[in-house]
C-alpha cells in the first residue's frame, strides 16, 4: 500500500483534499436509444410493445400507440391481451360483461383499493403518503427488452491466468464458474496483485460478489492470518454473501461468521470472539458487537462495502464512518455500488487512498428487462394482481409494496384465494425472512411480496416478473427493484401499477 498517503481518521480533516480526489462519472443515462422492439411470452396471453422511445425530456408522445389489456370474458373464460390505442400510454384495465373481468378501457377513475372489503380503499384509517414526484414515463419503455443476440463477452483473463490457488480454482469449477464476468475480469487482478483501494461500479446481477470474494479468499489462502470485514445493507444480502463464501471456500479451512440483526446476538458474539478470516454483517449489529467488546477490528486488513449506495440511502453513513474508524490505518478498502452519489464520493474521499476506479456499467438497467406501466382505471390493484398470477407466464413474481402493513395486506389477499405466496419486511424475524426466501427460491411460492429494504440484494435466479404494486419513492429505488429480474442472460418484465 502507498505509504506516503495517510488515511484520515477524522472525516472533517479531509475537506482540504476533496478538490484533488479522483473524479467519477456515474454516466446515469436514464433512457437508451429505443427502436421498435417486442417481447412475447408463450402461454395464454402475450405482451407486445410498440414504443417510439422517450424524448429528451422523458415525456411520451400523446399519439403513441401503446398496448392495453382488453378482451371479452364470457362464461368465465380467461381474459386475453389485445392492443388498443391509448393517449395515456401503458396498459389499462376495465370491466367485463360477466364472468372474469376482462382487460379493456374504463372511463372510471379514482384510487384503487385492496379489494371490495377494505384495505387501502379510502377508509379513515389510511395513512397519508408522501406525494410521489416521479415521472410516470420513467417506467415506460425506459429500456425495452432487447431480443437481438448480445455480443459475446470475451474476458481479458481466464480464471486459470489470475494466479489463483489451485484448490480455489477447483471450487470455481465445481460452482460452474466458466469465465470471469466483466466486473470480475476487471477487479480480480487489481485485488489479487496489489493492496490498493478500489471503487467498483456495475449493474446488479453482474457477479459483483464473486468479484471481491474470489481474490480475497485467494489472499486468505496465501496468508491465513488475513482478516476481512464485509458490510452489507440488509440481513438477506449479508447471509447471501456468507453463503457464497462458504461455497467458494469449501474444504479450504477458512472461517467466517455472519453478524446481522433479527437473529440471537449471543451466538454471534461467541463466534465473533474467535478468529475469523471473514466477518460479514450489517452496520447496526457490527457496531453492537464492537461496543460490547466481542468484535475487535484492529487486525482486519481489508474492508468491503457492498451496495454502498443503498447503505447511505438507508441512513448508515454515520455507522459506516464509526466502523471504518476502528479499522487499522494500513488496510485495503473496497467499495462496490450500482450508483455513485455525491455522498459516496465524499465517503471515498474520507476513507480511501488513491483508489482504482473500475466501471463496467452499461446503463441504469439491464437491456434484458421489458418495462411498462399498468393503469388500473378504477379497478382494484389486488384483483389485477390475482388475474396476472393466474397466467402461466407469471411463474416467479417479485412484487413490491411501500409499507410493512401494505405487504401484509397483499400477502393475506393472495393466500385467501389460494395463491402460494410469501412476504418479507422489517418486522419479520431473521428466520421468517430466510424461510420465505427459501420457499420462493425453491418454487414453493409463486410470488414474494417485499418492501424495498427487505428485498435489497436478493439474488434469486429465474424471476420472470417484477411488479411495482406501489410506486417506488425514487428513481434509484425503481432501478434496484427491477434489477431483480433480467439478470445475466435471462429476460425479464417489470410492470408498475398506476392508479
Amino acid at each position: 500500500m502507498n505509504q506516503n498517503s495517510s488515511r484520515p481518521t477524522n472525516p472533517r480533516s479531509t475537506q482540504q483534499s476533496r478538490d484533488g480526489r479522483p473524479s467519477f462519472s456515474s454516466n446515469k443515462k436514464r433512457s437508451n436509444d429505443s427502436h421498435s422492439n417486442s417481447y412475447s411470452s408463450q402461454g395464454n396471453s402475450s405482451y407486445s410493445s410498440q414504443g417510439n422511445g422517450s424524448s429528451s425530456q422523458g415525456e411520451r408522445s400523446s399519439s403513441s400507440s401503446r398496448p392495453s389489456y382488453q378482451g371479452s370474458s364470457n362464461g368465465g373464460e380467461r381474459s386475453s391481451y389485445g392492443s388498443s390505442n391509448s393517449s395515456q400510454g401503458g396498459r389499462s384495465y376495465g370491466s367485463s360483461q360477466g364472468g372474469r373481468s376482462s382487460y379493456g378501457s374504463s372511463s372510471q377513475g379514482g384510487r384503487s383499493s385492496y379489494g371490495s372489503q377494505g384495505g387501502y380503499g379510502g377508509g379513515r384509517n389510511r395513512r397519508p403518503s408522501k406525494k410521489n414526484t416521479l415521472d410516470i414515463s420513467a417506467f415506460i419503455n425506459r429500456v425495452t427488452a432487447d431480443t437481438t443476440p448480445a455480443a459475446v463477452f470475451v474476458p481479458k483473463h481466464q480464471f486459470a491466468e489470475l494466479n489463483l490457488h489451485a484448490d480455489l480454482l477447483k471450487n470455481l469449477e465445481t460452482r460452474g464458474f466458466v469465465q470471469p464476468t466483466p466486473i470480475q475480469d476487471a477487479v480480480i487482478p487489481s485485488i489479487t496483485n496489489n493492496n490498493q483501494d478500489l471503487v467498483g461500479l456495475a449493474n446488479t446481477g453482474t457477479g459483483k460478489t464473486g468479484a471481491f470474494l474470489i481474490p480475497l479468499i485467494n489472499k486468505a489462502l496465501t496468508n491465513r492470518d488475513q482478516q476481512t470485514l464485509i458490510l452489507a445493507p440488509t440481513r438477506e444480502l449479508a447471509v447471501q454473501i456468507e453463503k457464497e463464501f462458504y461455497l467458494l471456500s469449501r474444504n479450504l479451512r477458512l472461517t467466517s461468521v455472519v453478524i446481522v440483526g433479527g437473529a440471537p446476538i449471543w451466538p454471534q458474539m461467541q463466534k465473533a470472539k474467535t478468529f475469523n478470516n471473514f466477518v460479514v454483517g450489517t452496520p447496526g449489529r457490527v457496531i453492537d458487537l464492537i461496543k460490547r467488546g466481542a468484535l475487535k477490528l484492529e487486525n482486519f486488513k481489508t474492508a468491503v462495502l457492498d451496495e454502498a449506495d443503498r447503505m447511505l440511502d438507508m441512513g448508515f453513513i454515520t455507522d459506516i464512518k464509526y466502523i471504518l474508524s476502528h479499522l487499522p490505518e494500513e488496510r485495503q478498502t473496497l467499495f462496490f455500488s450500482a450508483t455513485l452519489s455525491s455522498e459516496i464520493k465524499g465517503l471515498i474521499s474520507d476513507f480511501l487512498k488513491n483508489p482504482i476506479n473500475v466501471s463496467v456499467k452499461t446503463g441504469d438497467t439491464s437491456k434484458n428487462i421489458h418495462q411498462d406501466v399498468v393503469r388500473m382505471n378504477g379497478r382494484s390493484k389486488i384483483d389485477v394482481l390475482q388475474e396476472m398470477l393466474s397466467q402461466a407466464e407469471f411463474s416467479k413474481v417479485l412484487a413490491f409494496g411501500k409499507t410493512k402493513h401494505g405487504v401484509d395486506k397483499i400477502y393475506e389477499s393472495l393466500i385467501e384465494v389460494g395463491i402460494k405466496a410469501e412476504s418479507i419486511h422489517g418486522n419479520k424475524s431473521h428466520g421468517q425472512r430466510q424461510r420465505a426466501l427459501q420457499n420462493f427460491k425453491n418454487d414453493r411460492a409463486k410470488i414474494l411480496i417485499a418492501t424495498d429494504v427487505a428485498a435489497r440484494g436478493i439474488d434469486i435466479s429465474g424471476i420472470t416478473h417484477v411488479i411495482n404494486f406501489d410506486t417506488p419513492q425514487s428513481y434509484d429505488d425503481y432501478i434496484h427493484r427491477i434489477g431483480r429480474t433480467g439478470r445475466g442472460n435471462q429476460k425479464g418484465v417489470a410492470l408498475t401499477f398506476i392508479d
